[in-house]
């Protein structure tokens, strides 16, 4: 997967989170669930586009650690929608299955970016 690729799968998943988050009920629950969502899957994508412009190796493994804490606490608080019912839609899942694909990639990256910088320190 490029880069471009996973930019554009990373806003795809804001903005799928964005419309989930609409059918939220209007309550204290939905707004501050919705709040929370919407800002945890918005800085999966926002953190990985920065991650493009890293002033370092250092700076590129941080900003990626930030992407994979973002992706696993948007998969957290999709499981609290599930559990908690908060609503119904078929989306749920496949978002669920995304955060999770998400934060595999992106701990696949970190891994490797932290390889690629111990190999040059030997």
């Amino acid at each position: 997967m490029t880069r471009q690729e996973l930019e554009n799968r990373t806003k795809k998943f804001h903005v799928d989170v964005i419309k989930l988050c609409n059918d939220f009920p209007k309550n204290a629950a939905g707004f501050e669930t919705a709040r929370q969502f919407i800002r945890s899957a918005g800085s999966v994508g926002a953190n990985y586009r920065a991650s493009k412009r890293a002033k370092s190796t250092a700076d590129f493994i941080h900003k990626i650690q930030t992407v994979i804490e973002e992706a696993d606490e948007s998969h957290y608080w999709l499981e609290i929608v599930k559990e908690s019912e908060l609503i119904q839609s078929d989306a749920l899942d496949r978002l669920i299955q995304e955060a999770y694909e998400l934060t595999a990639i992106f701990t696949a990256t970190d891994k490797t970016a932290k390889a690629n910088r111990d190999n040059l320190k030997s």
